[in-house]
């Protein structure tokens, strides 16, 4: 679809996020005089598999960077930088093979062997499978290894810059420190030329007016090295504010864990002569049990999960909602924002521009809305798939135009595009949690009533008739409290302990059919 125009006093008006931040990095352009283009970042840390919060940050950055170009008319550009010369720590417990990265502990991560067997390097691996995903979503991005950039010069002159004003960088980061790592602290961190390794050892001379530094290296022997040229990088705040200083960076969000190393590297690159990038920390993902996602752990959704299970529309969606409140992300939050996807998209041709402009769907699709939706939510189709007992697209699109004759070609196209993650979703979680109960007296009463309601109503009927059935088959039965109602239809027919609304779930699957489910769930339990 084409991108939407919108008025100037549209764009003003807009209260979105994406906005907001738009509009307090003008203000810190305006401060600078920064010419074009203007440079947005992201980090990326490739120690583990991408997962989706690395996702969402170029995700939400984009989503700035779109509303700060209809803003300013200026030009832009992303940077997606991999940390790949950072030493490897650990040895990641969820990659196969664990016991070939062993040797290779404290050694640039694009120095490390892939245990995949895939790629040049375990960095290499990670990268490419982040690069494939953002290709695939569309992002306009420019990829930068750290470790290309070191050796190609990129970082020169922000490390022959962190020489010169190396007093004042310590001054910065010591008083952080603990009394221990205050002896050996260093922003700028050797790599061994006998080991490989990263060093974490103090500097024993420097001369910026050379750009050589003199340390001790793992055999003892004491090197003297320039700094440029991939000889060294810097350490983690440090190589932050190297980043924003070398690169031009203005604008570049982190989660709210790196507050604080936000802040000290924000002061370290104004020592280095630069202003800190605009930018805001976002809250971080959960876990089902609140615990925080962690690459290395593996405790958090990948992206390849998420797109097994529904589209990456609905990915950038779950991203945008919200980004400074902290939000658990497992699989049962899916099909409900499927749903809350197609409804901003749904809403988005007939809004006045003043409230397309703060639209979800604006923003996912930098303007170019789809104009066709799927004729049944995603969560009715999951229904569909468990009650008719079947996955054939054939059949399922059969059921669907029954409800919905007068859905176009299109409009069916939408929908079969979501069938396979319906049919996926029900196969991994829907049907493993299925737990089906015995009905109380009561409502075994009102399920075998319903039951007769339905088998004598006919096909086709508006979907209100069936809820009307519904009920007044609960109410018949003695029920005041219709949810309990409900509640208990769903889990003696369906074996789960909620639901579709049952008006358009009768209407799709036809009421002799759901008459047929409710006595065969009524005659198991005998």
């Amino acid at each position: 679809m084409p991108p939407v125009t919108l008025s100037p006093a549209a764009l003003d008006a807009a209260k979105s996020w994406p906005f907001q931040e738009a509009r307090a990095l003008m203000k810190r352009l305006e401060k600078t005089g920064k010419s074009t283009p203007v440079v947005f970042e992201t980090g990326y840390g490739p120690s583990g598999l991408p997962h989706i919060g690395t996702f969402g940050e170029v995700a939400r950055t984009s989503m700035v960077r779109h509303a700060f170009s209809l803003l300013s008319g200026r030009e832009t550009k992303l940077l997606c930088v991999s940390d790949d010369m950072d030493g490897m720590r650990k040895v990641p417990p969820s990659v196969p093979q664990p016991e070939m990265l062993a040797p290779y502990l404290q050694q640039p991560l694009s120095s490390v062997p892939d245990p995949f067997g895939t790629h040049d390097s375990f960095s290499a691996h990670n990268n490419a499978r982040l690069r494939r995903f953002l290709d695939r979503f569309g992002f306009d991005y420019q990829f930068v290894s750290a470790t290309e950039a070191y050796r190609e010069g990129a970082l020169d002159k922000a490390l022959l810059r962190m020489l010169e004003v190396y007093d004042e960088v310590m001054d910065i980061i010591l008083p952080t420190l603990g009394e221990e790592r205050r002896q050996t602290y260093s922003p700028i961190l050797p790599i061994s030329p006998t080991t490989n390794r990263v060093l974490y050892v103090p500097l024993l001379d420097r001369d910026p007016a050379t750009g050589e530094i003199v340390f001790e290296d793992e055999n003892d022997d004491r090197v003297t090295t320039k700094v440029t040229g991939g000889a060294t990088k810097l350490q983690w705040k440090a190589d932050w504010a190297g980043r924003w200083y070398a690169f031009g960076v203005d604008y570049e969000m982190a989660g709210e864990d790196l507050t604080e190393s936000t802040r000290l590297s924000g002061k370290i690159v104004r020592a280095l002569g630069a202003e800190p990038p605009a930018g805001f920390n976002y809250q971080l993902f959960l876990d089902e049990e609140g615990r925080k996602i962690s690459k290395t752990k593996g405790n958090g959704l990948t992206i390849e999960e998420w797109l097994r299970y529904a589209s990456p529309e609905s990915l950038s969606l779950f991203n945008f909602q919200n980004p400074k409140k902290a939000k658990k992300l497992y699989f049962d939050i899916i099909p409900k924002t499927v749903d809350e996807y197609w409804t901003h998209v749904e809403k988005f041709a007939d809004q006045p521009e003043e409230k397309q402009v703060d639209n979800p769907a604006f923003h996912i699709h930098t303007g170019s809305v789809p104009t066709t939706t799927p004729p049944v939510p995603f969560s009715l189709l999951l229904t569909l798939v468990d009650a008719s007992g079947t996955s054939d697209p054939e059949v399922l699109r059969g059921f669907v135009a029954k409800y919905r004759p007068t859905a176009t070609e299109a409009e069916i196209a939408a929908l079969e595009a979501l069938i396979p993650y319906a049919v996926h979703y029900f196969e991994d979680f829907v049907k493993p949690k299925k737990s089906f109960r015995s009905p109380t007296v009561e409502e075994r009463e009102a399920l075998l009533d319903l039951a007769e309601r339905l088998a004598s109503l006919e096909d086709g009927q508006e979907e209100d008739v069936y809820q009307t059935a519904v009920f007044d088959a609960g109410k018949a039965a003695g029920f005041e409290n219709m949810r309990a109602w409900f509640t208990g239809l769903y889990e003696v027919v369906l074996g789960q302990s909620e639901g579709p609304r049952m008006g358009p779930f009768i209407a799709v699957l036809g009421p002799d059919r759901v008459a047929g489910l409710i006595r065969k769930a009524l005659d198991k339990d005998g």
